[in-house]
């Protein structure tokens, strides 16, 4: 058995969760590809940042809705496209599900971003694969053994576990609700995650020894394991006196076990407002798998499976916000959901959908830049079944943005934490965080192909600033087909020429980025 397997096996059997208002609360580095460079800040800060997983793949194009794309999307979701008339609208071509009004209300008071079909090139549509790149941050051609937080845990702290917790980094440096060791925490020789058991178990505390286990491999992971134990004690009376410090205040929490994100939403806020100095916390609902029945079998489309899930996320956050605005902590914290992937364009025959590629994800918090970040899906109206949403932001680039302004990571370690550099997309607004970025206009100045259709040759025209411009070419699944352009580019006009003499007749799709401003193009080669 690998070392990861083992531990993440023997940590979850061994330690005894600790109980927050009937809740059982683990404290992990757990899905957490930014908990390295958080704890690489170069100041001190209390900001703190909440993950919101949706276990299952998504369908953005039932959550955020592209009211311009109408006939396209009734051709390929006839049977599970809510109604336009039903569409919650946050402008006047993008709309959300009508179950999140809590969203809406939001977005309507500055606090809530959403980001379109975010994703990366070339997909893959693995639940597990496809959370292994989220939480590793690699390229979906490669894969890596180890989590991108972990490699630069083990980096900034040598010799871990043996010294932690200390004077300097006393609690946790990130918490999970009700979850297990993820891999993006797993560093080179041993998880870098940490586990709270429950109070009431006190494994070799007051000694700061662990047994003695056998000098093979089997027992190394025990010793391992017994020290993760030992220290999770400590971790747990961090906890328990956060909890002890505050109370949640808003009425409009929903009665526990009703909502499970909402539940654990709730303890966030309280352990936030109770001073605890954890920078990330991880919660999750699951669900989102939905093959069949997204929608009823009879009735209406905007009730069913992905109605009530949607529902939950929008109560849920709801009442955090207002929870944190009543604690006086509104302001230290910045959210963000995010799913493994998207659904497929079209609706399968059992009133579902199918594993996609890219989706939209939301930021939430007083301090995003309240807006929708690129362009409404383009939706063909002959979508096949193979027909996905093609990525218009790099998962990564909202990764480093947030890093950039809310913890004030630096670029040179962004850089070497990502891989290389990534685009910045201002998710947060200017001024809030640290302030030095100005939101950019959001699409670059005068995108078109044409002749579109594309019968041999057309051209790609758009006006560049004066930095490094990316224009890729997708195919209808979202596969990478041409990197037309990857470099820095002078500014003013540009044309680059598109042979499409070598590409097969169909749908694809031209994607366009200068820094922030991003633009997207639907066209048919013939």
């Amino acid at each position: 058995m690998k070392r990861r397997e083992f531990i993440q096996t023997a940590a979850a059997g061994a330690v005894l969760p600790v109980l927050l208002n009937g809740f059982p609360v683990a404290a992990y580095g757990q899905d957490n590809a930014l908990l390295a460079a958080l704890v690489n800040a170069t100041t001190q800060t209390d900001r703190v940042l909440v993950l919101v997983q949706l276990n299952g793949g998504n369908d953005g194009l039932n959550m955020v809705i592209p009211l311009d794309q109408y006939s396209g999307l009734m051709t390929a979701r006839p049977d599970i496209a809510i109604p336009q008339a039903q569409v919650l609208t946050l402008t006047a071509q993008t709309g959300i599900h009508p179950a999140m009004t809590g969203i809406k209300s939001l977005y309507d008071s500055g606090k809530i971003g959403v980001v379109q079909s975010v994703g990366y090139p070339t997909p893959n549509f693995s639940h597990f694969r496809a959370t292994d790149i989220w939480t590793s941050a690699s390229d979906s051609n490669v894969t890596w053994t180890t989590g991108w937080a972990g490699r630069y845990l083990d980096g900034e702290y040598p010799g871990f576990p043996t010294g932690y917790p200390s004077t300097q980094n006393p609690d946790p440096l990130a918490i999970t609700v009700g979850s297990v060791v993820s891999n993006c925490v797993q560093g080179p020789t041993v998880n870098m995650g940490m586990a709270i058991a429950s109070t009431s178990s006190f494994y070799q505390l007051l000694t700061g020894t662990v047994d003695t286990a056998p000098n093979t491999p089997a027992g190394h992971e025990l010793t391992f394991i017994r020290q993760v134990v030992q220290q999770t004690q400590v971790y747990t009376s961090a906890i328990q006196r956060a909890a002890r410090a505050a109370s949640n205040l808003s009425p409009m929490w929903p009665t526990a076990g009703q909502n499970t994100l909402a539940d654990q939403l709730k303890i966030v806020a309280q352990l936030i407002a109770g001073g605890l100095q954890t920078r990330i916390y991880c919660v999750n609902l699951g669900g989102f798998d939905t093959h069949a029945l997204q929608v009823p079998a009879t009735g209406s489309t905007t009730t069913g499976t992905h109605a009530t899930l949607l529902g939950k996320v929008s109560q849920a956050v709801e009442a955090f916000q207002d929870d944190l605005r009543r604690l006086g902590v509104q302001d230290r914290v910045v959210g963000m959901t995010f799913s493994e992937f998207g659904r497929r364009i079209k609706a399968n025959s059992g009133k579902g959908t199918d594993h996609g590629a890219a989706a939209p994800l939301l930021v939430f918090g007083t301090s995003v830049n309240p807006r929708i970040h690129g362009q409404n899906v383009q939706v063909p109206l002959n979508a096949g079944v193979n027909d996905n949403v093609p990525m218009q932001y790099d998962f990564r680039s909202v990764y480093a943005s947030i890093l950039q302004d809310w913890f004030a990571v630096p670029a040179a370690t962004l850089t070497t934490l990502f891989g290389r550099a990534f685009p910045y997309v201002p998710v947060l607004r200017a001024g809030v965080a640290t302030g030095t970025a100005a939101a950019a206009d959001l699409n670059v100045p005068n995108f078109s192909v044409y002749p579109n259709p594309v019968r041999e040759r057309a051209t790609i025209a758009f006006d560049a600033e004066g930095g490094h411009v990316q224009v890729l070419l997708f195919d209808s699944t979202g596969r990478e087909v041409r990197r037309l352009v990857d470099r820095v580019l002078p500014r003013g006009p540009q044309q680059l020429p598109l042979d499409a003499t070598t590409l097969a007749a169909g749908t694809y799709y031209c994607h366009a980025q200068e820094g922030p401003r991003l633009s997207a193009r639907l066209v048919v080669v013939e």
